[in-house]
């Protein structure tokens, strides 16, 4: 507070002139006890107050001497700015206040005492409202043990007004304070728990000195309760995170913990054991700068994460050379930024080379199987698939081989070779041998027909057509194998859908618009030359390159003949418990049935034992009755005979001839490796001069043939 803020305005002056008598009658009329003296310019240049009139009246003085003869001319000022508090440590009585030489107030002991009563109020006040404001309890007594002050917060505790105990004595509120043995003994008693309803305090006791003299004491109360619950959820979080750095260290895999910076935080030791790098010299550190700089690992999935702002599993190679299987996750605070990114990294060095051992085992195991079923098929596991030759042996392996893939397979071969055998034993040896198996003899069924024999047809697709449709043989092969034999003969039209059908892996029912999808392996079989019939138009190319994915040719028995008396056997026990006979075919025969060429193939043997057995009577079979055309094998190489009328050029003598021989060659052999190398030359010389004299390789063979 300032002077300026407690002066008197509009001070009354006096004059040098002024005699005592006039300046007790302006003292009487404004009822002031003194007043400045000042010079014609205003400027003060003494100081008259009642005393000084009481002084000259006391020794018989003149009341009209002049005043400028009294006053006191050594007078104490003030400015307006001064602080109030100023003037405390100054004995003054009447100040005046003076700014440029000029009386601008006056101040009074009355003044005075005003202004000193309001600061003590005020710091009263605030000292009153710093106690109210502390959360502690305060409680203070005088000497004689009686309160003398309670703050706003022991009120609160304690339910009862400043007010009514003030002049209470200590021991009638607060029994066990503990105030009155510190006013006794004059001595702190700090950190004392003292228990006030069922609360638990802290009570920081102090006596009041005042020149030496103990005139009271006080206590600052604080409730630890709430210290007690913070301290008890403190042991719990340490003893959480003890149970948590135990969960950590203890972890199989390593764990490395990251800021969303990509700072490192914590690893634990099962990663230091991984990268045999320990902890110190990650922590603190950057994740890219340690792959950069230190290679530690060979990739960092936190960054990743970082940049994806989504869980990331990623393969690791370490400094330690070990392979880790590592996945990072982001961890969000409430504004949705990642805070935390914890990687969980697996070794899986150990595993890889199990996986690689694995492999190699299941490797031998899918070899040692492939032998195993070639061998079965080969003695008693395919009863119906007889391999004493080389050839056949070899079709076996690769039978076998690729029964186990889904790969398309053409089977090309002479009639009666057994190629739907074949066929049916990639399907009973594939994994899709559960499923159904379907046989479709393409050149049997209706041209018109066969469309929706195999792809079905839907309600009202064609007159006569069931109400609710028809699935056709693709849909019915479902999880299985579909063999489309003499695949040669399917119509022109309808080999485009089939294209589809291996390229989409769906069909179109007849009449429909939606696809169907369809899980079926397809193998296709014929006895003609496709290459040929792609190369003549009648067969389209891209449809042929489709289904010759795995070509597969089932050779002739003539040239198996090593197979003839494991046929021989095999088809008479069959034919024996099929009729409930017990005949037997004698060597003679088998050396018969060797010297054939067997022009129609197993079939054709087949036949032959099958009638032998139902037609001779006797259980013993011989050559003798064979029929006719076995029994003299020479005759089945006797060469047709070229007659030649007149005498015509050697050169078309010799093309007559050739022509005739290769037109012979081709009624037999049907297909042009064969019919090349019985002729000693290769397929494309035979194509060439077949196309030269115009022999069509589908012609039916003669009838001298």
């Amino acid at each position: 507070m300032k002077l300026s803020n407690i002066m008197s305005t509009n001070p009354v002056f006096l004059t040098p002139a002024h005699t005592i008598r006039q300046a007790s009658q302006v003292f009487i009329e404004h009822e002031i006890d003194g007043a400045p003296v000042a010079d014609e310019q205003g400027r003060m240049i003494g100081l008259l107050t009642k005393s000084h009139i009481y002084k000259v009246f006391a020794q018989g003085g003149d009341p009209n001497t002049a005043v400028g003869q009294i006053m006191a001319t050594s007078v104490k000022t003030g400015r307006p700015d001064e602080k109030v508090s100023d003037l405390i440590k100054r004995s003054v009585g009447r100040l005046p206040v003076v700014d440029q030489d000029q009386v601008i107030g006056m101040i009074t002991r009355s003044d005075l005492a005003y202004a000193y009563f309001n600061s003590f109020m005020c710091l009263s006040n605030e000292q009153q409202t710093i106690l109210d404001a502390t959360h502690n309890l305060i409680v203070a007594i005088d000497k004689d043990g009686r309160i003398n002050l309670l703050n706003r917060s022991a009120e609160r505790f304690l339910g009862i007004k400043s007010t009514e105990v003030l002049g209470q004595e200590i021991m009638q509120v607060i029994p066990n304070s503990g105030l009155v043995e510190t006013l006794a003994t004059g001595c702190p008693q700090p950190v004392q728990k003292i228990r006030l309803k069922d609360s638990l305090f802290i009570s920081n006791r102090t006596p009041i000195f005042e020149d030496g003299e103990i005139v009271g004491a006080v206590a600052v109360l604080q409730d630890i309760s709430e210290l007690e619950n913070i301290s008890r959820e403190l042991e719990n979080v340490k003893e959480l995170n003890r149970e948590m750095d135990a969960i950590i260290e203890s972890s199989y895999d390593g764990l490395y913990l990251t800021n969303g910076e990509g700072i490192t935080l914590r690893v634990n030791e099962a990663f230091e054991n991984l990268t045999g790098v320990p902890g110190s010299e990650m922590v603190g550190h950057n994740v890219e700068d340690l792959v950069r700089e230190r290679g530690i690992v060979s990739e960092s999935v936190s960054a990743l994460v970082l940049k994806e702002r989504k869980p990331v599993t990623i393969m690791q190679r370490t400094l330690a050379g070990r392979m880790a299987l590592t996945t990072g996750t982001p961890v969000f605070d409430r504004k949705g930024k990642i805070f935390r990114v914890v990687s969980n990294v697996r070794d899986i060095t150990e595993l890889m080379q199990l996986k690689q051992q694995l492999e190699q085992a299941q490797g031998l195991s899918k070899h040692y199987e492939s032998e195993l079923r070639a061998l079965q098929m080969q003695y008693d596991g395919a009863p119906k698939m007889i391999a004493g030759s080389r050839v056949m042996k070899e079709l076996l392996e690769n039978v076998t081989r690729i029964a186990q893939v889904d790969s398309t397979v053409l089977i090309t071969g002479e009639s009666g070779t057994g190629k739907e055998l074949v066929a049916e034993t990639i399907h009973t040896s594939s994994p899709r041998r559960n499923g159904p198996y379907i046989k479709i003899n393409c050149g049997a069924i209706a041209k018109n027909l066969l469309e929706s024999e195999l792809f079905g047809y839907d309600p009202g697709a064609f007159t006569g057509a069931k109400k609710g449709g028809r699935a056709g043989y693709f849909e019915l092969a479902e999880g299985g194998t579909i063999l489309l034999d003499e695949i040669s003969e399917l119509p022109f039209s309808l080999q485009a859908n089939l294209l589809r059908v291996i390229e989409c892996k769906e069909i179109i029912r007849v009449g429909g618009e939606k696809t169907i999808p369809v899980d079926v392996r397809v193998i296709a079989a014929t006895n003609r030359d496709v290459a040929q019939l792609v190369a003549s138009g009648q067969f389209r190319e891209d449809l042929y390159y489709r289904l010759n994915v795995v070509p597969m040719e089932v050779p002739p028995l003539r040239i198996r003949k090593d197979e003839i008396p494991l046929l021989a056997a095999h088809f008479i026990k069959l034919f024996n418990k099929k009729y409930d006979l017990h005949k037997e075919l004698l060597s003679d025969a088998i050396d018969d049935l060797m010297n054939y060429n067997w022009p129609g193939n197993v079939r054709e043997l087949e036949n032959v034992i099958e009638r032998m057995i139902v037609t001779i009577p006797r259980d013993v079979l011989t050559g003798q009755d064979l029929p006719i055309n076995l029994k003299n094998p020479l005759r089945q190489d006797i060469h047709p005979q070229i007659s030649v009328e007149g005498v015509l050029p050697i050169r078309d003598a010799v093309e007559f001839v050739e022509k005739e021989i290769i037109s012979h060659a081709y009624s037999r052999y049907r297909v042009t490796r064969e019919v090349a190398k019985q002729l000693g030359i290769d397929s494309s010389t035979v194509l060439r001069k077949a196309a030269k004299y115009g022999i069509s390789l589908t012609d039916p063979p003669k009838d001298n043939e």
